[in-house]
């Protein structure tokens, strides 16, 4: 089996050979399927707990202490929030081989509630009601393409590196366009974003199915359907973002 890494997060997982111990082909498609389970699990619920989060910190007043709630601007704790989630998804990335699964866990847990508080502005940016609209939009998608992922018997690895130059050019454009203030570059921006984010969900979702060969009867298998989890997570966050910023109502 090949060895396979995630190139956004730098972490591969060993190798192991399927079919070794002699297991048929109803016991992995069952194995499969509750690797599958657990990753979407792990996702959803990472996705709701920081949209709860999100929400908490609006209705409790409590976003004045990281953003102006006027201008949306972040304090210095603010700031801090804002950089803190990228710690937790490269020491899950980089350190995961040498944690339990527990600490993984924990980890992701505690990147989804960070999450949460850095994403608090929008309700400073966007209405509720085009939030809600946007989400469930999002949430239709994602669940869609990651279906296609999951079903599709075409192999999606030629279009993985395409994807993930993509994220490097949005990076490069979005640093550009802090100087440039463009509202045409944002747009080109934002639908880039959500056309790049929706080939990564497929790209992602049939990687994570390819990898459960790897992994399968190995202690490795519950911190993989994390990282899975992780990876997919990301997807989601960023395409609802993305199109948030462009369908989104201001308030």
């Amino acid at each position: 089996m090949r060895n396979r890494m995630d190139p956004r997060l730098g972490q591969g997982f060993g190798t192991t050979a399927f079919g070794r111990g002699g297991i048929s082909a109803e016991q992995y498609d069952a194995g499969l399927r509750a690797h599958m389970l657990s990753v979407y699990n792990y996702m959803v619920s990472g996705v709701l707990l920081t949209g709860l989060v999100a929400l908490g910190m609006n209705m409790s007043g409590a976003i004045a202490l990281l953003f102006n709630p006027q201008t949306g601007a972040p304090s210095l704790l603010g700031w801090a929030v804002m950089f803190s989630p990228l710690a937790f998804v490269f020491m899950l990335g980089f350190r995961i081989q040498r944690m339990s699964e527990g600490a993984a866990q924990a980890l992701f847990w505690a990147f989804a509630t960070v999450m949460g508080l850095s994403m608090s502005t929008i309700f400073l940016r966007y209405t509720g009601t085009s939030i809600a609209t946007t989400f469930f939009a999002t949430a239709a998608a994602f669940a869609g393409l990651s279906l296609y992922g999951y079903t599709t018997k075409r192999s999606l690895s030629g279009m993985g590196t395409f994807l993930i130059m993509g994220v490097v050019g949005l990076l490069v454009a979005m640093l550009l366009n802090l100087f440039l203030q463009s509202g045409a570059l944002s747009l080109m921006i934002s639908i880039a974003g959500v056309l790049i984010f929706a080939g990564l969900t497929a790209y992602d979702t049939q990687k994570i199915k390819e990898t459960y060969d790897d992994v399968a009867g190995t202690d490795m298998a519950g911190k993989t359907a994390i990282m899975g989890a992780l990876t997919l997570y990301l997807d989601f966050i960023n395409m609802f973002q993305f199109l948030l910023s462009f369908l989104g109502q201001r308030e």
